[in-house]
């Protein structure tokens, strides 16, 4: 196969299909706007799925190695309401149908699965334009340029490259994270040690949360959520931690101590996060030598878990439909979309429910349902 796989962002999307075109003897090349690997944190716990990311991982011949990095326990979950009283708690039961994982620690075994020379650090791109019989021409920040047969957007949220597929663009959905974290939680801070239990904390009110998970080495991720207008967290200067903390804190006024403390006795500056979507059943229609994956073509909100778990899946599965179809890329690209866009939309529909249902005027009830709703007779 004589075709050019250009692979632009080295996120889990891109990295899972640079791994399987890999086993198939198919070369890639992935442009990553950051400097390096280590350029900036990867981020906390994933929960990765047993009907998709795990899949992938076993098209990327990786699973071994993933199942050393798991979090045990980190499958247990927990929601609180206001006064820190337990409504739902449910253990890990072991049976790896989701279970955690660092989002760095899984990113360095895909990293270190490729040739050295597949992935070029630095290289933001800046522009695209169509050459005509399926050819793009890349150009980057820098000056330089690159065509190449197939082009993959695989550049999350922002894509420079789904423009040319599609109008939409990324919406604020209303709500807005702020992270921060704990370290060594079950000595310095015992309290919220036992909020948070040994997985996820879910502790919710109509329109706000102190959302958690659990760390390797005590450590405590804390993501209060807020639905508030995108000028209201763009208001709080958090250049200025302690006053942005009071900020946010005060909107936990009356709350439990052992809650508040996850906002409060926070070790790292808080990072605002503002959580946007594309529409709901996001597709387009076949353009020559381009397709999309990952947040590209499917960001939605985070309450479904699933992000990414579906870039890596998205991944396997273009990697996997263009190895099947060698000498027809049309023929590729066509599979893999029909799959695509009923598997998203799926999962974006869901994120939005469950979005609802984690702030609705019945929070944190209404959550408890649906935990309640899924589990197993018997």
């Amino acid at each position: 196969m004589a075709t050019d796989v250009t692979i632009i962002g080295a996120g889990l999307g891109g990295l899972t299909l640079a791994r399987v075109l890999h086993l198939h003897g198919i070369p890639a090349t992935i442009y990553e706007a950051e400097p390096s690997p280590t350029a900036r944190t990867q981020g906390g716990m994933l929960d990765i799925h047993d009907h998709n990311g795990q899949l992938a991982l076993k098209a990327a011949g990786l699973f071994d190695e993933f199942l050393g990095l798991v979090h045990e326990g980190g499958e247990a979950s927990r929601v609180l309401d206001r006064d820190g009283t337990v409504l739902h708690d449910e253990p890990d039961e072991g049976t790896g149908g989701r279970p955690e994982v660092h989002r760095g620690d899984l990113r360095r075994i895909l990293l270190d699965s490729l040739p050295a020379d597949t992935i070029e650090w630095g290289r933001k791109a800046a522009s695209v334009r169509p050459l005509g019989g399926g050819r793009h021409e890349v150009t980057f920040a820098d000056g330089a340029t690159v065509t190449t047969d197939l082009l993959v957007g695989a550049d999350g949220a922002w894509s420079r490259i789904r423009p040319l597929l599609s109008d939409a663009k990324p919406e604020y959905v209303g709500i807005s994270f702020v992270e921060t974290c704990l370290y060594d939680s079950d000595t310095r801070h015992p309290a919220s040690a036992r909020a948070v239990g040994g997985g996820s904390l879910f502790a919710l009110a109509p329109g706000k949360g102190i959302l958690a998970h659990r760390e390797s080495g005590g450590v405590l991720h804390t993501y209060v959520a807020l639905n508030k207008p995108e000028e209201w967290i763009a208001g709080i200067d958090f250049d200025h931690a302690d006053a942005a903390i009071a900020r946010i804190a005060a909107e936990f006024e009356g709350w439990a101590p052992e809650l508040t403390a996850l906002i409060t006795d926070g070790e790292t500056p808080p990072v605002p996060r503002t959580v946007n979507a594309l529409p709901i059943g996001h597709r387009w229609d076949r353009v020559p030598g381009v397709t999309l994956l990952g947040d590209a073509a499917h960001l939605m909100s985070p309450f479904a878990g699933e992000g990414a778990n579906l870039a890596m899946y998205d991944g396997a599965e273009l990697g996997n439909a263009i190895a099947a179809h060698p000498d027809d890329l049309e023929a590729a690209l066509t599979a893999y979309e029909e799959a695509l866009f009923p598997r998203s939309a799926d999962a974006a529909a869901e994120a939005a429910r469950n979005h609802e249902l984690c702030f609705d005027e019945n929070a944190p009830h209404s959550l408890v349902s649906l935990f309640t709703d899924h589990e197993p007779a018997g």
